[in-house]
């Protein structure tokens, strides 16, 4: 039901076709490089999907951070624009329960950008490699692990965005924490766990041993920055 109220909400304020457009804009990524660049990578020992995250990952990375980034503001801006905020402290209606609507609308969307993204990288791979047995596999494999690395910055942009209520302090703040991400040394496994940088990371690249030590620091992330909502909402409460 919270779902269905929250989905109403943000129809009419260009949600979806901002993220529908900007998973175009990432899922063209790969398509212009092969096309410009491809001798490149065809000479490549690797799969397909292998090679072709390698080169774009990182670009494509960087996009969907600031999508993510660009829907938590615009889900927190109708909000506070008409006083929702407020009005809804008069309602039987917990805040929290509103906050995990939210999440679960971003969740979803973004999945729906994955999903446009790894058709881009299906496409590359039929069209300038020969995609072999276990091609299907691998892929959903690749971008579940990319979409379920991408959950704790999720989380944490929509914090940063219901607790500032000028939607452009929170678009800094994610822009700075994807710059800042962008400077990490990659070679850090600590420093690569922050919400923003993880999402930086491939499956390929990280191995068995590897993926599980960032599936398992994603999920407790995940889980760290939904527990702590009702502690800031407290906690921007006492500022108001």
């Amino acid at each position: 039901m919270i779902l269905f109220e929250e989905y109403k909400k943000v129809k009419r304020l260009g949600f979806f076709p901002a993220l529908f457009t900007g998973s175009l804009l990432t899922a063209a990524i790969p398509i212009i490089n092969m096309a410009f660049r491809g001798q490149l990578y065809l000479d490549q020992q690797a799969s397909p999907i292998q090679i072709l995250l390698a080169a774009n990952w990182q670009m494509m990375a960087m996009l969907n951070l600031l999508l993510t980034l660009s829907g938590s503001c615009i889900l927190y801006h109708a909000e506070y624009a008409d006083n929702a905020m407020e009005k809804l402290k008069t309602l039987p209606l917990r805040e929290s329960s509103v906050f995990l609507g939210k999440a679960v609308l971003m969740v979803c969307s973004m999945t729906a950008v994955f999903a446009v993204e790894a058709a881009a990288i299906a496409f590359c791979s039929c069209f300038w490699f020969e995609a072999g047995d276990g091609f299907a596999k691998e892929l959903c494999e690749s971008f579940g692990y990319s979409l379920f690395l991408t959950l704790p910055c999720m989380v944490l942009s929509l914090l940063i965005s219901q607790a500032c209520r000028n939607m452009w302090v929170s678009l800094g703040i994610g822009v700075i924490c994807v710059f800042t991400a962008t400077l990490l040394p990659a070679n850090s496994f600590v420093l690569s766990l922050f919400p923003f940088a993880i999402p930086f990371q491939i499956l390929p690249a990280a191995g068995a041993s590897g993926a599980v030590r960032y599936l398992c620091a994603a999920a407790a992330g995940f889980a760290i920055f939904i527990l702590a909502e009702p502690v800031l909402r407290n906690i921007r409460r006492s500022f108001e």
